[in-house]
């Protein structure tokens, strides 16, 4: 059973999810941050983890989180904030982390999409991060856009993982590599939107055991939110599209993902 869990009757949802990937402490929630709460808590999804992009946040994600029972933090440096970060930031994630004892390291990893994010030095802060994830024993939660091969072949390279890949977006044979190296891949947003063929027909038939839903909020919105501020409350949504994807049952199919979710961060001595 998850720790700092609502029970059912109290939110009145008949599915508990678990929000594997969302940035709740992100300056867009500010204005509303105990609504979302309540839809979030409404709609079923009363456990959050939520990873951090660089060092000036990392405070505010960890008062976030004790806020609201059920809000899970992870710590780490991202790759699209790398002007940001310093060498000594791994220094200090080392503390923080010792101190703190997050469910992850993260949001950490390789982004080749955006121009200018210089990959030599992406790549340091990804390995010292990875390095860090393998001596806390901790899963590490992986942002690889246009860059999953790289990814692998780090992950690879340091040996010894556990973690996800979030908002996959990679080929059917990256998704194996990464089962086979530990790693679950998160699902959110994109897969609701017809045109995802590719990711759809993976998602089809990729092990369950691998499967995570997420939202990655407040960015990556679904169909039905096209433009607008992304949720965890959203995640039904998610919930919905992957279930008939997969020909099962919605209930079925969020109590597969919330054990796989409580299986890789721990949550249940949280």
């Amino acid at each position: 059973m998850l720790a700092s869990r609502p029970s059912k009757a109290k939110s009145g949802a008949d599915v508990r999810l678990v929000d594997s990937h969302s940035h709740f402490d992100a300056p867009e929630f500010d204005p509303d941050l105990d609504a979302a709460h309540a839809r979030a808590l409404a709609a079923g999804v009363d456990v959050q983890i939520v990873p951090a992009v660089g060092v000036a946040g990392w405070p505010k994600l960890k008062a976030v989180c004790a806020r609201f029972p059920g809000l899970h933090a992870a710590y780490g440096l991202h790759p699209m904030y790398l002007a940001e970060h310093r060498p000594e930031h791994l220094r200090e994630l080392h503390g923080w982390i010792e101190r703190e004892r997050p469910v992850a390291v993260g949001e950490c990893g390789l982004d080749f999409f955006v121009d200018g994010l210089d990959a030599d030095a992406q790549r340091m802060y990804f390995d010292g991060q990875l390095r860090l994830a393998r001596e806390f024993d901790l899963p590490v939660i992986v942002h690889a856009r246009r860059a999953v091969d790289a990814v692998i072949a780090a992950i690879r390279a340091v040996g010894g993982l556990r973690g996800v890949v979030h908002s996959f977006s990679g080929s059917a044979e990256h998704a194996a590599q990464l089962h086979k190296l530990g790693f679950l891949l998160g699902i959110g947003g994109p897969v609701t939107y017809e045109r995802a063929n590719r990711l759809r027909g993976i998602v089809a038939t990729l092990p369950l055991e691998q499967l995570l839903l997420e939202t990655d909020s407040p960015d990556q919105p679904g169909a039905a939110h096209r433009g607008e501020r992304n949720e965890p409350a959203y995640l039904t949504e998610v919930l919905d599209v992957v279930a008939r994807l997969r020909d099962m049952p919605r209930e079925a199919l969020a109590a597969t993902t919330t054990e796989n979710a409580q299986r890789l961060f721990d949550l249940a001595r949280r």
